[in-house]
């Protein structure tokens, strides 16, 4: 496949069917104004030939960050299919609409607990946490959640895609795409 998109969409379809746990959960790596580099594990929400989106609170550390500075990576790693992908590139916010469409999707409670939690900020106690999740359920009970308005979304915009199949004794195969133009460039690494 000459596309990194089509390629994703035929590894990432085969990870869902045969990935055991979370085919979806990707390494989001970001860094702080003064360059200082953070990572945690995020759920993609959703990807095609724009970029891949996932959700948070805007005022959590990766929102702070993200605010500061834009460029981010993405790393899927599924063990079990002895495969990786890395993403890089800048992220931007998605929709209002889009955003309210997809927290519309979520579980109830976890629609709750987006209203309850101040993501990453520090809190006493778990039942501080407990107490103010009751106290929104009780808000919005018999109604609709809507989304909270420090809850959105981003893309990140790939602009470097590297698709790295597992080969025995250490030659593995790596395949990079990197954006030029309106189109993309394809050439091999060494492993």
């Amino acid at each position: 496949m000459d596309d990194p998109h089509d390629l994703f969409d035929a590894w990432y379809a085969e990870a869902q069917r045969l990935e055991p746990n979370d085919p979806g959960a990707m390494a989001l790596a970001t860094a702080a104004a003064g360059g200082a580099p953070s990572v945690r594990m995020v759920l993609l929400k959703g990807h095609d030939p724009r970029g891949f989106v996932f959700y948070t609170n805007l005022d959590s550390r990766k929102g702070d960050e993200l605010a500061a500075n834009p460029r981010a990576a993405l790393l899927f790693h599924w063990k079990s299919l002895r495969r990786q992908v890395r993403i890089e590139g800048l992220t931007a916010a998605v929709s209002a609409d889009e955003a309210d469409a997809y927290f519309a999707t979520r579980a109830r409670d976890s629609q709750l607990g987006a209203w309850a939690s101040d993501q990453s900020r520090p809190v006493d106690s778990r039942a501080t946490f407990e107490a103010r999740y009751l106290a929104m359920r009780e808000r919005f009970e018999g109604k609709p959640v809507p989304r909270p308005e420090r809850w959105a979304g981003y893309r990140l915009i790939a602009e470097r895609i590297e698709f790295w199949t597992s080969r025995e004794h250490r030659l593995h195969e790596r395949r990079l795409f990197v954006k030029a133009g309106e189109s993309w460039t394809e050439s091999l690494l060494y492993p």
